[in-house]
């Protein structure tokens, strides 16, 4: 676990840290924004494409082969990263990471599934929350601090010792404890997968891109693509013996009712992670390095908290410790809603804090029930599912915030008098956001709602509270 969680923790670091150099990279590159915009997209897609068929690789390849080849990948993807002269070489060692990344995330549910019984999982996935939670929390503070002290490459740099220790002490303590059974592989399933899962994530990772938003014909065509390769792609999986993604894991109430939650914490926490360093760099006028620090505490606050939360889930049960999650981030969002251009950064680090705590709260423990209720044979199934909701519904929650906050702010901007003034410029983007902050509300009082129904799972198709 130690090697698996170094490996994922560098992962998903990687997965934000580039994003506040982008501007860096624009001006060094010669590229324009959307071209730029890609160094995160080409990632994102990479990990819808292949996360979906991680499942089968669980069944394919022992635990040290997947766990050497990730590590191999991120490696060789960081090195190149670290010493890419051009954008073209450094968008190649951005999706050789993210292949890297696709295969180490579910080999760690699984891990955890195999080797840790039911009623101890909260704790371990409350260090799995450390890496899926934190790293893309504080990539933007180190990454600022490292453009601003020396160059983007560091970034990479100083990733790369982690992964080779990482490489290392896996290699000479993991043992095998996957149960290869090298399942029929059917293309037609991979090829359904891909344009269905690779689809979405794409066309939802562009809408904040360029003109149009989500109405952009480019968004459109895209997500029709991917929605309806995605049913084909559900059709075909339920009607196989040996599905290459067994979707029949939602029959288990609580592996649905967990993968929901988790679907509507990340859609809050990614559009929250986009509109506050939007809101205090381009309304309070701070620098990316200072907006960076200002959400370092709550990042801070979520890594002590995921380890918590695991031990109380073990303890409690998920049936008042989400609810009660609920109930905090719909306060918080409630608060957001009303930030002006006035609003002090103390109260935005507290605001940000108690939303980090909520989420918390909600995450590792509704994904630790739902993967408690399936049998063995769905473990690599449910673990791919959830990691592929994760990058969808982090898809998702960008892309509606991105166009309701455009949205909303140019309107706001076109019914002011005076529309080249800056002022009036700040506050339609700050009704923006606060439009966003309050569309989340009802994101979150939905999922309290469902909470009340979820029930503590000890073994496999079992309720037991």
């Amino acid at each position: 676990m130690t090697a698996l969680l170094l490996a994922g923790f560098i992962g998903m670091f990687n997965e934000t840290a580039l994003n506040i150099a982008l501007s860096d990279l624009i001006h060094l590159f010669h590229i324009s924004a959307a071209t730029a915009q890609w160094l995160t997209t080409g990632y994102l897609l990479t990990l819808g494409i292949l996360v979906p068929v991680s499942g089968l690789f669980l069944q394919w390849y022992t635990t040290r082969q997947l766990f050497t080849a990730s590590l191999l990948l991120s490696i060789l993807g960081t090195v190149l990263a670290a010493l890419a002269p051009g954008f073209e070489l450094l968008m190649i060692a951005r999706v050789i990471q993210a292949a890297g990344v696709a295969l180490i995330l579910p080999l760690m549910f699984h891990t955890v599934l195999v080797i840790i019984p039911p009623e101890k999982r909260g704790g371990a996935y409350g260090l799995i929350g450390l890496v899926l939670v934190v790293a893309p929390a504080i990539g933007p503070t180190l990454s600022g601090l490292l453009i601003e002290q020396l160059s983007y490459n560091w970034i990479f740099g100083l990733s790369l010792p982690i992964l080779l220790f990482s490489l290392l002490f896996g290699i000479r303590h993991m043992q095998n404890i996957t149960n290869v059974t090298k399942p029929k592989i059917d293309l037609f399933s991979i090829l359904l997968s891909t344009l269905g899962f690779g689809g979405i994530v794409f066309a939802l990772s562009s809408a904040g891109e360029g003109e149009g938003g989500i109405a952009s014909p480019t968004v459109v065509i895209s997500l029709l693509i991917g929605v309806l390769a995605l049913i084909l792609f559900s059709i075909r999986q339920l009607r196989m013996e040996q599905p290459m993604l067994d979707l029949r894991a939602f029959k288990q109430s609580m592996f649905t009712m967990g993968t929901v939650m988790l679907m509507l914490a990340v859609m809050v926490m990614m559009a929250a992670m986009l509109m506050l360093p939007m809101y205090l760099i381009r309304v309070q006028g701070l620098n990316a390095f200072s907006a960076g620090i200002v959400l370092l505490p709550g990042g801070i606050i979520n890594a002590i908290m995921q380890p918590i939360m695991g031990k109380v889930f073990d303890k409690y049960g998920p049936r008042w410790v989400v609810p009660a999650g609920l109930m905090v981030i719909s306060v918080v969002l409630w608060l957001l809603s009303g930030i002006t251009a006035t609003d002090s950064l103390t109260h935005i680090i507290l605001l940000h804090t108690f939303l980090m705590i909520g989420i918390s709260m909600v995450w590792m423990p509704s994904q630790a029930n739902g993967l408690n209720q399936l049998p063995p044979s769905l473990y690599p199934h449910g673990s791919a599912i959830m990691n592929t909701v994760q990058q969808v519904a982090g898809a998702i929650g960008t892309a509606v915030a991105v166009s309701i906050m455009s949205i909303v702010a140019n309107k706001s901007l076109l019914q002011s008098a005076d529309q080249a003034n800056s002022a009036n410029a700040v506050l339609s983007l700050t009704e923006g956001i606060q439009q966003v902050f309050l569309v989340a509300i009802f994101v979150s009082v939905l999922g309290f709602v469902l909470s009340l129904f979820m029930k503590r799972v000890l073994m496999p198709g079992r309720n037991d509270d």
